[in-house]
């Protein structure tokens, strides 16, 4: 057995130098099994999709076999660093504790990576400053845990923090506890991210005076959340404003929990929070409960957003002598939704204002309370008319016009644009998410991928609770679980192969797989060069996919009926010269569609009565039939 054994791994380190198969070297590598299984399963002989292919697993043939085995066993964890680093998969980084102590100011800058345990512990007075620190990374994982505990006027200046690249997983735990004086100066936090994962726990507890200020924190991000988990409990004279927070941001999610609780003094401020935003989301759970004398202002909240959803529950419960004003709050411009459940409960002399108002429907709490003071609130009757409600009578009302200001412009177009000669904008259709690789089908069968696994693929992945990875899996998992849309076949593919079977079986075996060529043109004016439409540009059905957020390549594949498929040459607005080949997908019956889809925003109409038209963007992709 063992002069098998070693005759076999010969094989393997010989077959790595001298065979090829359909020009792909060694025959036992994960994308040489691939180009096998693609020729058993497709009918035609068409070129086979580099940009497809390329996404298959870089595993040698010893390290896909050693992995294999490793899965098949459920033993991969403790191998986790080897294997995310071998199959080029996304993997957080595990931070180490690090008791390292500093008596002078220190400058972090180009720095990243890092836990900060017990540091800062005693300071007086000085700053630390955190700038361009974890700069551009694609897995930017830092952790504050007892930070400036107890320390007196001592400052932390966050500047320029965590810009760019992709994933981030920041924590701030036990951060300035019983600290004195001093702020906390978060500005350019967490620009240009996407899915970042920020934890404020237990943040100036028992702090006095401290001062700290958000300021352009999470501008222009994409689907993340924040957390504010007993921030400044037990504190004096505690101020914290938060200023342009979230601008721009797509879908961001803030929770705010027991944040003030038992504050003496609080001083809090809200301006242009989660301006010019889409669908931003919001909970306020026991925020300022049991506080005295506190204020807090909401001015322009939300204004300008897309949708959006607030709730605000037992807010200020059994404070004393707390002042709220909301000036100029929720005016988006697509109805959005604001819930007030037990707010200001049990609560003497409070004092809360709301001035101009948007659309809402939620304030029974608070109809017969002498304490609130309603001006120029406005509200959407059962019939859909506009109202003053609760008001001095002088309200402004919604114009209820719509606008596209957020919705990229060439995100979504008519198929009449698709005309040679047209000049229209093309949106950026670059991919932001992290690169990584499709798993061999051996191996992705074998690990779990249910929502009744996720403590499982917790322990494979390494992820923490409340951590960016628990969320990335629980999304993901939960999303490919979600049941199919009406007339949707719908299935998430961890494997090239699994992609090829699901295509073929909705659309047989001679098919194709299309994506735009490139990137070239995003966000710029570009004109429309040759088109030609797919199955002669007629009525069909195609699979398209769609990368999901996830360790190793996950993408979200589903059947759409009722489409039609073109490429068309993308030339240069001025030059006319050629520079990219789109593909893209219009699709004709919108009916199901929800009246508040950006598209409807960016083209003005409603479901069911206008076609719709998109790019595939880089790495997405569609299938079709075969010409």
């Amino acid at each position: 057995m063992n002069r098998l054994h070693f005759l076999f791994s010969f094989l393997l380190l010989f077959s790595s130098s001298f065979l090829y198969v359909n020009g792909e070297k060694n025959p036992f590598t994960a994308k040489a099994s691939l180009i096998r299984y693609w020729n058993l399963k497709i009918s035609n002989n068409l070129p086979k999709p580099t940009f497809l292919i390329s996404k298959a697993s870089p595993l040698n043939a010893v390290d896909s076999s050693f992995y294999t085995k490793l899965a098949d066993q459920n033993s991969l964890s403790p191998h986790l660093p080897s294997f995310c680093s071998s199959a080029n998969l996304m993997c957080m980084t595990d931070l180490t504790p690090s008791l390292s102590k500093h008596s002078d100011d220190v400058s972090f800058t180009k720095y990243s990576e890092r836990n900060f345990t017990n540091y800062g512990t005693n300071r007086l007075g000085g700053v630390d400053s955190f700038k361009n620190y974890s700069d551009d990374q694609n897995l930017a994982a830092d952790s504050f845990r007892r930070y400036s505990r107890d320390s007196v006027g001592h400052s932390d200046k966050f500047s320029n923090y965590q810009p760019d690249g992709n994933v981030a997983d920041t924590s701030f735990n036990s951060y300035a506890t019983k600290a004195t004086g001093g702020s906390g100066d978060f500005n350019n936090y967490n620009p240009n991210k996407n899915v970042p994962n920020l934890k404020f726990t237990s943040y100036a507890d028992e702090g006095n005076g401290r001062v700290q200020e958000f300021t352009h924190y999470t501008d222009n991000v994409n689907a993340g959340d924040e957390k504010f988990t007993s921030y400044g409990k037990n504190g004096n004279a505690v101020t914290s404003g938060f200023s342009s927070y979230g601008k721009s941001s797509n879908v961001m999610g803030s929770t705010f929990q027991n944040y003030g609780e038992s504050g003496n003094a609080a001083n809090d401020s809200f301006t242009s929070y989660a301006f010019d935003t889409n669908n931003p989301q919001n909970n306020f759970n026991n925020y300022g409960a049991e506080g005295n004398a506190a204020t807090e202002k909401f001015t322009s909240y939300r204004d300008q957003a897309n949708v959006g959803d607030d709730s605000f529950t037992s807010y200020a419960k059994k404070s004393n002598s707390a002042k709220v004003d909301f000036i100029n709050y929720g005016k988006s411009f697509n109805e959005g939704s604001d819930k007030f459940s037990g707010y200001g409960q049990k609560a003497s002399n409070q004092q809360i204002g709301f001035a101009i108002y948007g659309i809402n429907n939620s304030f029974t709490d608070y109809k017969d309370k002498k304490s609130i003071s309603f001006a120029q609130y406005t509200k959407r009757t059962s019939s859909g008319i506009i109202t003053s409600s609760l008001m001095d009578g002088h309200g402004h009302g919604h114009s209820g016009s719509t606008v596209n200001r957020w919705v990229e412009p060439g995100k979504f177009f008519r198929e009449s644009n698709l005309k040679s000669g047209n000049v229209m904008p093309m949106p950026d259709i670059r991919d932001k998410m992290p690169k990584r690789s499709f798993l061999p089908r051996s191996i992705s069968s074998k690990l779990p991928f249910s929502s009744s696994k996720i403590s499982e693929l917790k322990s494979i992945f390494h992820a923490d609770e409340n951590s960016t990875m628990e969320g990335i899996l629980k999304n993901t998992v939960g999303e490919c679980e979600r049941v199919p849309s009406e007339g949707e076949t719908k299935k998430c593919v961890g494997s090239i192969e699994d992609m090829i079977d699901f295509a073929t079986s909705v659309l047989g075996q001679n098919v194709v797989v299309r994506s735009t060529e490139s990137v070239k043109g995003s966000k710029q004016d570009i004109m429309i060069g040759q088109v030609k439409g797919i199955n002669g540009g007629q009525v069909t059905k195609s699979v398209s996919c769609h990368q999901s957020l996830y360790p190793y390549l996950v993408y979200y594949c589903h059947s759409v009926p009722k489409v039609r498929v073109y490429e068309a040459e993308i030339l240069d607005a001025k030059t006319k010269e050629k520079i990219n080949k789109g593909t893209a997908i219009c699709h004709v019956d919108t009916s199901s569609w929800s009246p508040t889809h950006g598209a409807f925003l960016a083209l003005g109409s409603q479901p069911g009565k206008i076609e719709v038209c998109h790019w595939i963007f880089e790495n997405d992709m569609t299938w079709a039939r075969a010409d």
